[in-house]
Parts: structure tokens; C-alpha cells; sequence
């Protein structure tokens, strides 16, 4: 077995050169192929996923995420990053952490990012497998050093905690009474009888004690304790006087309005004792009604919580058509949560208005309105608030060309359906949820070239998506109602390229 051990350690040597990957991606930059995504962040080859190691530092912005640069499947698990002053403006993508020894040999893991004396720390799981494929996990500390790699730590929590399986991953901090603290996401190992499932998703407690090592606290008590086979991506934030557990359960049932993606990305509202552990919370509510939402990471700056999440989905690799031209998946633009009334709102961050270029204004208010038609720019921004009069049932569609993704709403029912039926390629099928709308329906809709993300009600609700145009042709953007309408105003912007240098 040692003797295996180190032929694969040697093996990841020559997998994984910085200085060659790092060159390859400034000979694939800028993006040409018209699927590559022009305002969001993503690699020109590999497989991107989950977002890590947010942190203002410097004056920066830092932006890690899980990257496979070998090869377009979930294996080779390291990080990408980038940094930016304004959202607008990245450094060059970078490989900045891969394995390289026992404990990380089968993928860097998902971890946060936090600053201490100057310098941005991540803290990131390990992950290692045997012969039998019997995983053994780890957390460490790195350092992120000028050239842009992470420098790795000594290992300070060994292995899972008893009770619980060795999916035990993606620690991401918060602070109570200027202590540190990291939450872990963990699978909980059920006792005979004691659920309908093996296994529980849950939330533990650790507590940092003198910079090097972490002590377990517990698990995370809430009313739900059998929801989901493993609660993914935890964070815990604070809003004034409530506080907010993000967390990503998977094996969800879907339901008819809720549930619906192959995991979910959602949050708990209330309040959580550092003492006991115990959080009093009202339901359970996604983040994201689309089909590819998954991953949310949240850091704070300024007074902001600011949210990166990844625009993919697990296991589902076979519904993106880019796989075929060598990558997957992208970012989400970072968006600013706000929590009002007991619900979090999502706004995108105020600097990406500088992407804006040219700009058309749209007021249709005769007194016969039941149908609307405007070309979009390929990359584009769009504001729209339609005052709904008599009208009862809208249909909003993208048609690129014969293709379509259209979006329908019923007052009657206040539901909302996504159906991606109508593209060719990539996936498929519905999304649907409720919607309250009362005279007005508000939606703020960014188009990039495969990406899209829609803010619904002033960000009430939010549904991100993917499609692949068969053709490189621009959208068009078509509404029309089953009555008339009283009116509709709004704005579309071209929306320029972030830039990488």
C-alpha cells in the first residue's frame, strides 16, 4: 500500500505543474467560443464547482473555487483563483491549491477564507482514499503566498468525529464575541430505528483555539432532523438581531413548488446560541428557484454579505453541453443579501452597473397591450415592471431562433413556471414555484451568453439556469398576456465582458 501511496504522490507531481496550467490558461484567454460566458466568472478548460475562500484582503477581492484543470468530470479536486478590486476587473485565473500529499492526494475540498495579520488564510478539507476506496478526511490552514499559491499547514483536525460518516467537509467560519468559530458540514450516522434514513445531515460546531487547533462543540440543534441524507456548504450569518444558517441539504423529495433541483440551496431564519447550540428558526426557504444553483459561499465586507455561489449542479455533468468543448459550469455574479421580513433578498452587487454599455429604454402604456418584442444584445441586462391591468397570465420567452426558454405566470394561481423544453440542447424540463404578485410584476434579468440569472420582485425570489443556443445568435426577448396590459416600462443594457489581465 505505501509503496502505491507513492507512486501516486509522484504521479501528482507531473499532473499538477502550476507554472503549465497557469500558462495554458493565458493561451486560452480571452473566451472565442460563443457558449464561453462573457460577465461570469469561469475557467476556458476543466471543470469549475463550488466557490471557496471569499475574503477582502488588500484591497481585493479574492475568489477561490473548486477546479478540475485535467480533465471535465469531479476528480482532481484543486482550487482556481482570482482577485479582483471592483468586480469588474480579475487577475489572470490561477491554479492555486492541488494535492500534493497523504492527506489531500484525492482532491483539496471545499474550505472558506478569512484575513489575520495581513495575510488571507484558508482553512480547506483534506480528502484521501485507501485501496477499498475508503475515504479519510482532514482540515488544515494555508497561507496564500505572492505568486499565488497556498501554502499548506499542519493537519488540525484528524479524521470524523464519531458518530458521524467521513463526509465531514467544507468548514466556513463566523465569530461570536470576537471568538473564532467554524461550521462543518456533516453527515450524522443514525442508530437503528432511530430514522427512515442510515444517514442524517447536519451541521457541527468547532471552536479555534490558539490559531492551530479546533475544538468540537456539537452539532447544530433545529426542528429538522431528518432532511436530507448530508447539509452541505454551511454559513452562518448574522443580520442585525437574527440569524441566518445557509446550508445545502441533498435527498430532498421534490414537491410540487418546492425541492425541485437535484439538490437545494437554502436557508434557516432566527436565532442561534454559540452556548447551546440551538437554533430557533422559522421554515426552510431556497436561495435559488432555478435548475443550476448549488454551493452558495457568503463573505462580509463593508456592511455587505456578498454571495458567490456556482451555477452547476451535482452529478449532473451529462445536462451541460460546454462539456464537449472542454468545460463546465461558471460562477454566479456576486449578489448582496439583505434579510427583510423574515425572508432573504438578493440584489446584484452595485459595481456591476459599470459593465453597462448601450441602453434602451422601453414605455409601452397605450391603452392595448398584450404583446411585447425586443432583440437583446448577446450579453445583456434587462429591467422590466409590468403593470398587470386586466392581463391575468403572462408568458415571458428567450427565443434564439427557433428554440426557446419561456417563462409563464399565473395570478390566478401566483405560480411561476421556467420550462426549458424548447432548447435543443442541454437541459431540460420545468421549474416551478410560487410567486406572489399583486399589480405589478418586477423582474431584473441578465442574459449572458449560456448563464442566465433572474431577480424576481426586487430580488424577492431568484432563478439561475443555463441554456446552450444551437446557434450563435441573439436572443430575443417576447412577452405577451392573456388580457391587456396596463403597462410596461423598463431598460435593456448591453453588458460588456469582466476583464482578466
Amino acid at each position: 500500500m505505501a509503496k502505491k501511496t507513492g507512486e501516486k504522490l509522484e504521479l501528482l507531481k507531473e499532473k499538477f505543474s502550476k507554472e503549465a496550467v497557469d500558462k495554458r490558461v493565458r493561451d486560452n484567454m480571452p473566451f472565442t467560443h460563443y457558449w464561453h460566458n462573457r460577465f461570469h466568472v469561469e475557467a476556458p478548460f476543466g471543470l469549475i464547482s463550488d466557490p471557496n475562500g471569499l475574503a477582502f484582503c488588500n484591497g481585493e477581492h479574492h475568489i477561490f473555487c473548486q477546479w478540475n484543470p485535467l480533465t471535465t468530470d469531479h476528480k482532481n479536486k484543486s482550487w482556481m483563483h482570482t482577485k479582483t478590486p471592483d468586480f469588474i476587473h480579475y487577475s489572470m485565473q490561477e491554479l492555486s491549491l492541488w494535492p500534493t500529499d497523504i492527506h489531500d492526494k484525492d482532491g483539496c475540498h471545499s474550505g472558506c477564507g478569512f484575513v489575520e495579520d495581513g495575510k488571507l488564510r484558508v482553512f480547506y478539507t483534506c480528502n484521501s482514499r485507501d485501496e477499498d476506496y475508503i475515504r479519510t478526511v482532514a482540515q488544515r490552514f494555508g497561507t496564500l503566498k505572492e505568486d499565488g499559491h497556498v501554502e499548506k499547514e499542519e493537519i488540525v483536525i484528524h479524521g470524523n468525529p464519531e458518530g458521524y460518516s467521513a463526509h465531514f467537509r467544507d468548514p466556513n467560519f463566523f465569530y461570536r464575541n470576537g471568538e473564532r468559530y467554524f461550521a462543518m458540514a456533516a453527515q450524522r450516522l443514525n442508530k437503528p430505528g432511530e430514522s427512515s434514513r442510515p444517514t442524517n445531515g447536519t451541521v457541527l460546531i468547532y471552536k479555534e483555539e490558539n490559531g492551530k487547533n479546533c475544538k468540537l462543540l456539537g452539532e447544530v440543534k433545529t426542528e429538522y432532523k431528518d432532511f436530507g441524507y448530508m447539509w452541505e456548504c454551511p454559513n452562518i450569518l448574522q443580520f442585525d438581531d437574527y440569524d441566518v444558517l445557509i446550508m445545502c441539504p441533498q435527498g430532498l423529495e421534490p414537491e410540487e413548488f418546492q425541492y425541485q433541483s437535484h439538490c437545494q440551496a437554502g436557508y434557516l431564519v432566527g436565532h442561534f446560541s454559540i452556548d447551546s447550540l440551538e437554533m430557533l428558526h422559522g421554515k426552510f426557504q431556497e436561495l435559488d428557484h432555478g435548475f443550476d444553483f448549488y454551493s452558495p459561499q457568503v463573505f462580509r465586507h463593508e456592511g455587505r454579505h456578498i454571495l458567490v455561489g456556482w451555477i452547476g449542479m451535482p452529478d449532473l455533468v451529462n445536462e451541460i453541453e460546454s462539456a464537449k468543448e472542454g468545460w463546465l459550469y461558471s460562477l454566479t455574479m456576486p449578489r448582496v443579501l439583505t434579510l427583510r421580513q423574515g425572508r432573504i433578498y438578493s440584489a446584484p452587487v452595485e459595481e456591476l452597473k459599470a459593465l453597462r454599455k448601450e441602453e434602451t429604454e422601453i414605455e409601452l402604456d397605450t391603452n392595448k397591450i398584450d404583446f411585447m418584442k425586443e432583440t437583446l444584445p448577446k450579453t445583456s441586462e434587462v429591467i422590466l415592471d409590468i403593470k398587470t391591468g386586466e392581463a391575468k397570465k403572462f408568458e415571458i420567452a428567450l427565443n434564439y431562433g427557433e428554440e426557446k426558454t419561456v417563462i409563464t405566470y399565473d395570478k390566478n394561481t401566483q405560480v411561476m413556471i421556467i420550462d426549458r423544453n424548447g432548447m435543443k440542447l442541454g437541459g431540460k424540463g420545468q421549474r416551478k414555484f410560487k410567486l406572489y404578485v399583486n399589480e405589478e410584476l418586477s423582474f431584473r434579468m441578465f442574459v449572458d451568453r449560456t448563464a442566465i440569472e433572474i431577480f424576481l420582485q426586487h430580488g424577492e425570489d431568484v432563478a439561475t439556469f443555463f441554456v446552450y443556443p444551437e446557434k450563435d445568435v441573439a436572443p430575443e426577448l417576447t412577452i405577451k398576456s392573456d388580457k391587456e396590459m396596463a403597462e410596461i416600462h423598463g431598460t435593456i443594457w448591453e453588458l460588456d465582458s469582466i476583464k482578466f489581465s
